[in-house]
């Protein structure tokens, strides 16, 4: 069975919940995303072991009861996670309250600003293979700055200098074609 039907019915109920808020609701990223104003409000989904509410600004959210918490200490940021772990754990005027603050937020137009993250250090292999090969230069010039960021890491994320070399030689193509590391997995 796979995580999301195994907790269909708990997922139906806390969806139903979060239309009595008034909240519209969408498919981002594969799942169900709520909106106000426009603006991501709060996801649902289903996981192995339980499932969970994200509010995405959960952040500013007072949580006077304690039920949210970041899942990724020191990844994420904005995002707060309410988990479940059965059908008798859903408390609908709870989830309601916490609905409409999350409603504020977006109305108070409150948003976590993602801080720019500095240029990672250029390896050297790479700087040497565009120095050798103009049109590598020239092909890597032209990608936007995060798609040059994931070349960057990719190469020199790797431990040992074959892997980085091993690296070099896969990504040279996906450079010179003007594609990023990841578009293969991205639907357009």
């Amino acid at each position: 069975m796979d995580k999301v039907n195994k907790w269909k019915e708990e997922l139906d109920l806390l969806i139903e919940i979060i239309s009595k808020a008034g909240l519209t609701g969408t498919i981002k990223w594969g799942t169900d995303v709520f909106t106000h104003q426009g603006k991501n409000v709060v996801g649902v989904a289903g996981f192995k072991e339980f499932f969970a509410l994200w509010f995405y600004n959960g952040v500013f959210l007072k949580d006077e009861q304690g039920v949210l918490y970041n899942s990724q200490e020191g990844k994420t940021k904005a995002l707060r996670q309410w988990r479940f772990h059965a059908k008798a754990d859903i408390n609908e005027p709870l989830i309601l309250a916490y609905m409409h603050e999350a409603m504020q937020l977006v109305e108070d137009g409150k948003v976590h600003k993602p801080e720019k993250l500095p240029q990672p250090v250029m390896p050297d292999l790479l700087l040497q293979a565009m120095e050798e090969d103009n049109s590598l230069k020239g092909a890597f010039q032209k990608l936007s700055p995060y798609k040059q960021r994931d070349y960057i890491e990719y190469v020199s994320t790797a431990k040992r200098l074959e892997t980085q070399q091993a690296r070099l030689e896969k990504i040279k193509p996906l450079i010179l074609n003007g594609l990023g590391l990841n578009d293969k997995y991205k639907t357009f």
